[in-house]
Protein backbone atom coordinates (compact mmCIF):
# COMPACT_ATOMS: atom_id res chain seq x y z
CA UNK A 1 0.00 0.00 0.00
CA UNK A 2 2.55 2.46 0.35
CA UNK A 3 4.08 1.98 -2.90
CA UNK A 4 0.57 2.63 -4.14
CA UNK A 5 -0.01 6.10 -1.76
CA UNK A 6 3.75 7.01 -3.06
CA UNK A 7 2.77 6.57 -6.93
CA UNK A 8 -0.17 8.62 -5.98
CA UNK A 9 1.24 11.41 -4.20
CA UNK A 10 3.70 11.64 -7.39
CA UNK A 11 1.11 11.87 -9.68
CA UNK A 12 -1.34 14.27 -7.84
CA UNK A 13 2.16 16.57 -7.70
CA UNK A 14 2.47 16.61 -11.22
CA UNK A 15 -1.37 17.29 -11.73
CA UNK A 16 -1.13 20.30 -8.89
CA UNK A 17 1.87 21.64 -11.44
CA UNK A 18 -0.79 21.78 -14.70
CA UNK A 19 -2.92 24.28 -15.40
CA UNK A 20 -5.33 26.02 -12.90
CA UNK A 21 -8.05 25.67 -15.31
CA UNK A 22 -7.68 21.59 -16.20
CA UNK A 23 -9.50 19.74 -19.33
CA UNK A 24 -11.04 17.07 -16.53
CA UNK A 25 -12.43 14.00 -18.25
CA UNK A 26 -14.81 11.50 -16.69
CA UNK A 27 -14.51 7.93 -18.02
CA UNK A 28 -17.60 5.23 -17.48
CA UNK A 29 -16.40 2.09 -19.04
CA UNK A 30 -16.69 -2.38 -18.32
CA UNK A 31 -14.06 -4.72 -19.37
CA UNK A 32 -12.29 -7.46 -17.54
CA UNK A 33 -11.89 -5.15 -14.73
CA UNK A 34 -15.11 -4.73 -14.27
CA UNK A 35 -17.42 -2.14 -14.21
CA UNK A 36 -15.48 0.84 -13.41
CA UNK A 37 -14.74 4.76 -13.94
CA UNK A 38 -11.51 6.99 -14.24
CA UNK A 39 -10.95 10.57 -14.15
CA UNK A 40 -8.29 11.75 -15.92
CA UNK A 41 -6.95 15.25 -16.11
CA UNK A 42 -4.03 16.81 -18.02
CA UNK A 43 -0.61 17.91 -16.77
CA UNK A 44 1.61 18.17 -19.72
CA UNK A 45 1.31 18.57 -23.68
CA UNK A 46 0.60 15.16 -24.75
CA UNK A 47 0.55 13.85 -20.89
CA UNK A 48 -2.59 12.73 -18.80
CA UNK A 49 -2.87 11.13 -15.23
CA UNK A 50 -5.83 9.17 -14.56
CA UNK A 51 -6.88 7.55 -11.63
CA UNK A 52 -9.84 4.73 -11.30
CA UNK A 53 -11.54 1.94 -9.81
CA UNK A 54 -13.27 -1.02 -11.11
CA UNK A 55 -15.09 -4.29 -9.81
CA UNK A 56 -16.13 -7.97 -11.23
CA UNK A 57 -17.80 -10.68 -10.10
CA UNK A 58 -17.39 -13.81 -11.88
CA UNK A 59 -17.35 -17.66 -11.68
CA UNK A 60 -15.03 -20.18 -13.02
CA UNK A 61 -14.09 -23.94 -12.83
CA UNK A 62 -10.66 -25.58 -12.75
CA UNK A 63 -8.99 -28.30 -12.45
CA UNK A 64 -5.89 -30.34 -11.30
CA UNK A 65 -4.76 -33.92 -11.95
CA UNK A 66 -7.22 -35.90 -9.84
CA UNK A 67 -9.30 -32.96 -8.76
CA UNK A 68 -11.93 -30.40 -10.06
CA UNK A 69 -12.86 -27.15 -8.45
CA UNK A 70 -15.52 -23.95 -8.50
CA UNK A 71 -14.44 -20.69 -7.93
CA UNK A 72 -16.14 -17.85 -7.69
CA UNK A 73 -13.49 -14.87 -7.95
CA UNK A 74 -13.68 -11.06 -7.31
CA UNK A 75 -11.74 -8.02 -8.63
CA UNK A 76 -11.37 -4.75 -7.58
CA UNK A 77 -9.07 -2.38 -8.12
CA UNK A 78 -7.71 1.19 -7.74
CA UNK A 79 -5.58 2.85 -10.13
CA UNK A 80 -2.90 5.59 -10.79
CA UNK A 81 -1.92 5.62 -14.29
CA UNK A 82 0.08 8.04 -16.71
CA UNK A 83 -1.02 8.20 -20.23
CA UNK A 84 1.06 9.62 -23.03
CA UNK A 85 -0.09 10.72 -26.36
CA UNK A 86 2.74 10.32 -29.00
CA UNK A 87 1.00 11.72 -31.79
CA UNK A 88 -0.33 14.94 -31.55
CA UNK A 89 -3.88 15.60 -32.56
CA UNK A 90 -4.50 12.24 -32.21
CA UNK A 91 -6.04 9.87 -29.25
CA UNK A 92 -3.55 7.06 -29.24
CA UNK A 93 -1.70 6.56 -26.07
CA UNK A 94 0.43 4.59 -24.21
CA UNK A 95 -0.11 3.54 -20.59
CA UNK A 96 1.84 2.86 -17.57
CA UNK A 97 1.22 2.53 -13.45
CA UNK A 98 0.57 0.85 -10.69
CA UNK A 99 -2.92 -0.65 -9.32
CA UNK A 100 -4.00 -1.66 -6.12
CA UNK A 101 -5.17 -5.49 -6.84
CA UNK A 102 -7.61 -7.20 -4.43
CA UNK A 103 -7.85 -10.09 -6.76
CA UNK A 104 -8.81 -13.12 -4.81
CA UNK A 105 -11.14 -16.22 -5.14
CA UNK A 106 -12.92 -18.70 -3.01
CA UNK A 107 -12.61 -22.35 -3.90
CA UNK A 108 -14.86 -25.52 -2.99
CA UNK A 109 -14.20 -29.04 -4.60
CA UNK A 110 -15.88 -31.02 -6.05
CA UNK A 111 -16.28 -34.70 -5.66
CA UNK A 112 -16.98 -37.60 -8.42
CA UNK A 113 -19.94 -39.16 -9.70
CA UNK A 114 -19.12 -41.69 -6.49
CA UNK A 115 -19.07 -39.46 -4.28
CA UNK A 116 -15.06 -39.16 -3.40
CA UNK A 117 -12.04 -36.77 -3.76
CA UNK A 118 -9.26 -38.21 -5.42
CA UNK A 119 -6.25 -36.54 -3.87
CA UNK A 120 -2.63 -36.93 -4.64
CA UNK A 121 -3.93 -40.46 -6.10
CA UNK A 122 -5.28 -41.18 -2.71
CA UNK A 123 -9.39 -41.28 -2.62
CA UNK A 124 -11.44 -39.66 0.32
CA UNK A 125 -15.27 -40.25 0.79
CA UNK A 126 -16.48 -37.16 1.11
CA UNK A 127 -19.10 -38.38 3.64
CA UNK A 128 -16.12 -38.78 6.06
CA UNK A 129 -13.37 -36.49 4.82
CA UNK A 130 -15.98 -32.66 4.85
CA UNK A 131 -16.19 -29.93 2.81
CA UNK A 132 -12.73 -29.12 1.06
CA UNK A 133 -12.42 -25.41 0.33
CA UNK A 134 -9.62 -22.75 0.31
CA UNK A 135 -8.31 -19.45 -1.08
CA UNK A 136 -6.67 -17.86 -3.97
CA UNK A 137 -5.00 -14.65 -3.77
CA UNK A 138 -2.57 -12.21 -6.12
CA UNK A 139 -0.21 -9.68 -5.24
CA UNK A 140 -2.01 -6.82 -3.76
CA UNK A 141 0.16 -4.09 -5.23
CA UNK A 142 0.86 -4.99 -9.66
CA UNK A 143 2.15 -2.96 -12.44
CA UNK A 144 0.13 -2.34 -15.35
CA UNK A 145 1.19 -1.39 -18.84
CA UNK A 146 -0.81 -1.31 -22.04
CA UNK A 147 -2.34 1.18 -25.04
CA UNK A 148 -5.56 2.83 -25.97
CA UNK A 149 -7.65 5.23 -27.31
CA UNK A 150 -9.38 8.76 -26.01
CA UNK A 151 -8.62 11.07 -23.96
CA UNK A 152 -6.38 13.34 -25.63
CA UNK A 153 -5.12 16.56 -23.79
CA UNK A 154 -7.64 19.20 -24.11
CA UNK A 155 -8.55 18.01 -27.76
CA UNK A 156 -12.17 16.19 -27.17
CA UNK A 157 -14.59 18.18 -25.61
CA UNK A 158 -17.94 16.38 -24.75
CA UNK A 159 -18.78 13.01 -25.35
CA UNK A 160 -16.10 10.31 -26.80
CA UNK A 161 -15.02 6.86 -26.63
CA UNK A 162 -12.41 5.12 -25.11
CA UNK A 163 -10.45 1.33 -24.92
CA UNK A 164 -7.84 0.07 -23.30
CA UNK A 165 -5.67 -3.08 -24.13
CA UNK A 166 -3.01 -3.76 -21.59
CA UNK A 167 -1.70 -6.21 -18.97
CA UNK A 168 -2.39 -6.67 -15.41
CA UNK A 169 0.88 -8.03 -13.83
CA UNK A 170 -0.22 -9.57 -10.38
CA UNK A 171 2.16 -12.13 -9.94
CA UNK A 172 2.23 -15.77 -8.71
CA UNK A 173 -1.03 -16.81 -6.93
CA UNK A 174 -0.50 -17.74 -2.86
CA UNK A 175 -3.45 -20.89 -2.69
CA UNK A 176 -4.36 -22.70 0.44
CA UNK A 177 -7.24 -25.73 0.86
CA UNK A 178 -8.74 -27.05 3.80
CA UNK A 179 -11.03 -30.01 4.88
CA UNK A 180 -14.00 -29.00 7.18
CA UNK A 181 -15.64 -31.74 9.63
CA UNK A 182 -13.20 -34.85 8.87
CA UNK A 183 -14.72 -38.15 10.35
CA UNK A 184 -12.03 -40.25 9.28
CA UNK A 185 -9.44 -42.30 11.92
CA UNK A 186 -6.65 -40.03 13.04
CA UNK A 187 -4.10 -41.10 11.00
CA UNK A 188 -6.49 -41.12 7.38
CA UNK A 189 -7.18 -37.23 8.57
CA UNK A 190 -3.47 -36.54 8.97
CA UNK A 191 -2.79 -37.98 5.47
CA UNK A 192 -5.74 -35.84 4.03
CA UNK A 193 -4.40 -32.78 5.19
CA UNK A 194 -0.93 -33.40 4.52
CA UNK A 195 -2.39 -34.26 0.61
CA UNK A 196 -4.15 -31.08 0.79
CA UNK A 197 -1.11 -29.46 1.26
CA UNK A 198 0.37 -30.80 -2.09
CA UNK A 199 -2.74 -30.22 -3.71
CA UNK A 200 -2.67 -26.47 -2.89
CA UNK A 201 0.55 -26.38 -4.62
CA UNK A 202 -1.04 -28.05 -8.09
CA UNK A 203 -3.47 -25.60 -7.78
CA UNK A 204 -0.88 -22.88 -7.74
CA UNK A 205 0.65 -23.90 -10.69
CA UNK A 206 -3.01 -23.96 -12.34
CA UNK A 207 -4.09 -20.96 -11.23
CA UNK A 208 -0.88 -19.35 -12.40
CA UNK A 209 -2.22 -18.72 -15.61
CA UNK A 210 -3.58 -15.75 -14.60
CA UNK A 211 -0.74 -13.99 -13.22
CA UNK A 212 -0.42 -11.99 -15.75
CA UNK A 213 -3.90 -10.26 -16.26
CA UNK A 214 -5.46 -9.33 -19.36
CA UNK A 215 -7.07 -5.68 -19.92
CA UNK A 216 -9.94 -4.95 -21.68
CA UNK A 217 -11.75 -2.51 -21.42
CA UNK A 218 -14.04 0.25 -23.22
CA UNK A 219 -15.69 3.16 -22.49
CA UNK A 220 -17.89 6.52 -22.90
CA UNK A 221 -15.70 9.48 -22.30
CA UNK A 222 -16.95 13.18 -21.25
CA UNK A 223 -14.62 15.76 -20.95
CA UNK A 224 -15.36 19.31 -19.19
Amino acid sequence: MKIMFTAIALLAGLTMEGTAQADVGVTGEAGTTGAGIHIDVPVRPNLNVRFGTGYIAHSSSESTSGMNYDLKHKLSTVDALLDWYPFNDRAFRLSAGVVYNNHKADVLARTNSAGNYTIQGNTYSATSAGEINGKIGYRKIAPYAGIGWGGATGKNKGWSFTADVGVLLQGSPHTSLTSTGCTSPTAMCSQLVSDLEKESSALTSEAGRYKAYPVLRVGVRYQF
